[in-house]
């Protein structure tokens, strides 16, 4: 029920997806300068704020940046044009970036008060010196290379989100004349380094390694007199412009593509305060860049350095949060297969406070077992490492029949997909790259076993994607079922994503594009049509982002017919609740914690016989219309229980959660005792399986 010819409050009704997007980011700088995080986790926190940001600015801003350019003027449903939305993401970004810049510096004096210190090098005592000068002729000079910029050296070619070092200088003897050069800072040696202990001290003591180049930036250009060196960094825009149509290939095509982002078009340039205005004037000029696109920086430039270093620092646990240490899903502690499991019951696994070993496990198994005759699955974000690669080429290896749908397309992981559909290939497998103009954004594995004088099928669907790392940090729900009409359904949509034929007649499973967003109207009007009718009705939703203006229109008719909406959405939220005649009804929190919110998870009361379902999809446009997404309803009365458990200790949680007002700003929900941190009490395992 998309609203045409509107009028200014039904425009009002509803918040920008980007600035909605700008509002997530600071609760996440808020963790970073929260006093009861522990100090070594607000570092992190602060790293993950510049992560974040570098993906908006190369996606989200750019994307804006090209409606520009291509003089697009039409608004877009929340009222904004492409200008007027610019100038204000632009003037929050710059402000939350000097925000972000006074944290570092507030945290840097915390941690050098427990012993942690960044210094610079004139700081360092004789001794120290003389190690770091050692490293450096041993570690980074043989590396670098300096790079003039004159009439015969045009400018360098300089890569996405890459720290440079700007240099003017001035030839020995030769007046006033001044030269530039650049310097990249290497990607593949550590930013960090450690300095010797000084004596007498028990303080690790670190340098930044473009600290170290700065002061020894002499070494790269003898005959000359450095005058000046400061560091910049620039961003690209980093979509993908691919007209699959048109393509022969689709995975070389985008490697070609992946070669022409690395000269996008610049979108931002950081640049360390104080920087000669020559080599400012220089930058600017080079890259187009207008004083609204550029950043001056009181700090180091780009603090995502921070994550790793967290991760690598030893000794200061006490600064971090407890290890974690998933469990093993109990109903697994057996010498049973996980066949005759799953034939007797349907299993959940929790991430990350189960392990995801259980999925690989599963998998691994699938592959040795010589009744399978078919494993069927989906890759959009594999990590590294994965054991799921090896086990899928094996299973190729032995014999059965393997299909792997492959997505190319998945943002900044294109390099490592196809360097994993390759090995896959190799092994043998089937490597699909699904359908035209689709990502495969779907979380399923379908294995196919031979028992008896019959097939069966077994069947994994998930939230989150099959990666091991990000399993240890984003909170996910997978599904272990042998449901004969789930199974049904997963070969069918299987048989869509590889062949030619539909997915007709889905009986459990529902599928995006095709029918997915029809089936959550459904559900929503008849929650709305329940609460007309005086009977109950409510409905509890727990997504990343909703910005589909569809679905919010259908919440928002829900919510006027009466319909208690409860949301769940950690990050963009386009629907504003608590709106006097509109969406009264409607209440929305957010919670960022330890651990990523990642599940999606839908309840629908219907008249007491309440149905729970998981879900790949978020509420946003892309993916209810251009990806191919699965939404699985969750059937064993028991699992359904501690669903809806799950999803009302979310909704309990009044330390972390942060309550969505009408005026597109989150607060603080009402601190009442006793305190329930819904993150903390997941992770005594049992919490979420029992009622609250």
């Amino acid at each position: 029920m998309i609203l045409e010819n509107r009028t200014e409050r039904e425009v009002y009704s509803y918040l920008n997806r980007d600035l909605s997007w700008l509002e997530f980011n600071r609760r996440v700088l808020q963790e970073a300068q929260n006093v009861d995080t522990p100090l070594l986790e607000r570092v992190r926190f602060l790293s993950i704020v510049t992560s974040n940001l570098d993906e908006f600015m190369s996606v989200r801003v750019a994307e804006t940046r090209e409606k520009m350019k291509a003089e697009l003027m039409k608004k877009d449903f929340t009222g904004y044009t492409p200008t007027g939305l610019y100038k204000r993401l632009m003037k929050r970004i710059s402000k939350m970036i000097q925000e972000q810049y006074r944290s570092y510096r507030d945290l840097m004096r915390q941690l050098s008060k427990k012993g942690i210190v960044f210094m610079e090098y004139p700081d360092l005592n004789a001794t120290q010196q003389k190690a770091m000068e050692q490293y450096y002729h041993d570690i980074v000079f043989p590396v670098l290379t300096p790079m003039a910029v004159d009439q015969s050296r045009p400018f360098p070619l300089v890569h996405h989100k890459f720290v440079y070092l700007a240099v003017v200088l001035r030839k020995e003897g030769d007046g006033d004349e001044l030269y530039f050069a650049i310097v990249q800072v290497p990607s593949n040696i550590p930013r960090v380094i450690q300095v010797p202990l000084r004596s007498n001290s028990k303080k690790k003591s670190f340098i930044l390694t473009e600290e170290l180049i700065k002061h020894h930036i002499h070494t790269l250009f003898s005959g000359y007199i450095p005058e000046s060196v400061h560091g910049f960094r620039l961003t690209r825009n980093s979509d993908l412009y691919i007209n699959e149509e048109e393509v022969e290939d689709l995975l070389e095509e985008i490697e070609k593509e992946l070669r022409r982002r690395r000269r996008g078009a610049p979108v931002c340039l950081e640049v360390e305060e104080g920087i000669h205005p020559n080599a400012l004037a220089y930058l600017k000029h080079e890259f187009g860049i207008k004083d609204d696109q550029m950043f001056e920086i009181q700090g180091p430039l780009d603090l995502g350095f921070l994550g790793s270093f967290v991760d690598q620092l030893e000794g200061y646990n006490h600064l971090k949060y407890p290890n974690l240490k998933p469990v093993y899903p109990e109903v697994f502690h057996t010498d049973e297969s996980y066949f005759k499991i799953l034939r007797r019951q349907d299993v959940l696994l929790y991430h990350p406070y189960e392990s995801f070993d259980a999925v690989t496990d599963f998998l691994e198994e699938a592959a040795e077992d010589p009744d399978v005759m078919a494993i069927k699955m989906t890759l959009y974000r594999v990590n590294g490492d994965s054991r799921l690669i090896p086990a899928l080429a094996h299973a190729a290896e032995m014999g059965k029949q393997v299909t792997v749908v492959v997505e190319l397309k998945a943002r900044f992981d294109e390099e490592r997909n196809i360097a994993w559909a390759r090995e896959l290939e190799k092994a043998g497998c089937h490597v699909v790259y699904g359908l035209l103009g689709l990502k495969t954004h779907a979380k399923i594995i379908l294995i196919v076993r031979r028992e008896q004088d019959t097939l069966r099928r077994y069947v994994h669907v998930g939230t989150g994607n099959y990666n091991a790392s990000t399993a240890r940090v984003y909170t996910d729900i997978g599904l272990l079922t042998s449901s004969p009409q789930i199974g049904e359904d997963a070969s069918e949509i299987f048989n869509d994503i590889t062949g030619y034929s539909e997915a007709q007649g889905l009986r459990e499973i529902h599928l995006a594009p095709d029918g997915l967003k029809n089936k959550l109207f459904e559900m929503i009007q008849r929650e709305a049509a329940n609460a007309k009718n005086g009977k109950p009705a409510r409905i509890i939703a727990k997504v990343n982002s909703l910005s589909n203006q569809e679905i919010i229109d259908e919440l928002y008719a829900a919510s006027q017919a009466g319909v208690k909406i409860q949301l769940i959405v950690r990050g963009v939220c386009c629907l504003r609740p608590g709106l006097e005649g509109i969406s009264e009804n409607i209440r929305v929190i957010s919670i960022v914690d330890r651990f990523l919110e990642h599940s999606r998870i839908f309840y629908f009361e219907n008249e007491g016989d309440y149905e729970v379902y998981l879900s790949s999809a978020d509420w946003m446009t892309r993916n209810l219309d251009r990806r191919i997404e699965l939404m699985c309803p969750v059937n064993d009365r028991k699992l359904k229980e501690i669903l809806v458990n799950t999803l009302e200790l979310s909704l309990k949680d009044n330390v972390k959660a942060r309550l969505l007002l009408s005026n597109g700003t989150y607060v603080p929900v009402n601190n009442k005792e006793p305190l329930l941190r819904s993150q903390f009490e997941a992770i005594q395992i049992k919490t979420w399986k029992k009622s609250k």
